[in-house]
């Protein structure tokens, strides 16, 4: 297995959009994805894109991908990374393509000085869980994450 990693680019549109209904699927959300591939076109690789993605490939054929985006921290006056989805496909698990994209991301955020590296995963999801704590991510305790979407989103920014 040799594993690189590489940035996406428009050309990916499609591939993007299949890693993201497997994950999905993956996360039993499936009917819950509505980005179309010109959405992914549109909101990462156009010129006002706030959101990256990376490609994991294994001599060259695509295995997995990241998208990540920066966020802030007051506190510590820097930028930090926030990965948003992280997939490997089901053939290429367990062989280090997920770690290598997380290595990736960590380096890309040491590089560009961020404080933080963060991301989310399901309460369900106890191999993903091991495997980050196997490397020294610790889950946050005393912060919940909310979410204001849909009809709530609407009907609050009209209130």
């Amino acid at each position: 297995m040799t594993l690189s990693i590489r940035p996406a680019n428009t050309n990916d549109a499609h591939l993007v959009h299949q890693f993201v209904t497997e994950l999905a699927i993956f996360e039993k959300a499936e009917n819950e994805v509505e980005a179309t591939v010109d959405d992914i076109k549109s909101s990462l690789f156009s010129d006002t894109a706030t959101a990256h993605c990376v490609i994991c490939e294994d001599d060259g054929v695509p295995v997995g991908f990241a998208v990540y985006f920066y966020n802030y921290s007051t506190w510590q006056g820097k930028n930090g990374v926030y990965l948003e989805d992280l997939y490997v496909t089901p053939d290429a698990r367990g062989k280090g393509a997920g770690k290598a994209l997380l290595k990736y991301l960590a380096k890309h955020a040491v590089d560009n000085d961020c404080g933080r590296f963060e991301w989310s995963v399901l309460d369900w999801n106890k191999p993903a869980i091991d495997f980050y704590e196997s490397f020294g991510a610790k889950a946050k305790s005393e912060w919940l994450g909310y979410r204001l979407s849909g009809e709530a989103l609407n009907a609050f920014a009209k209130s």
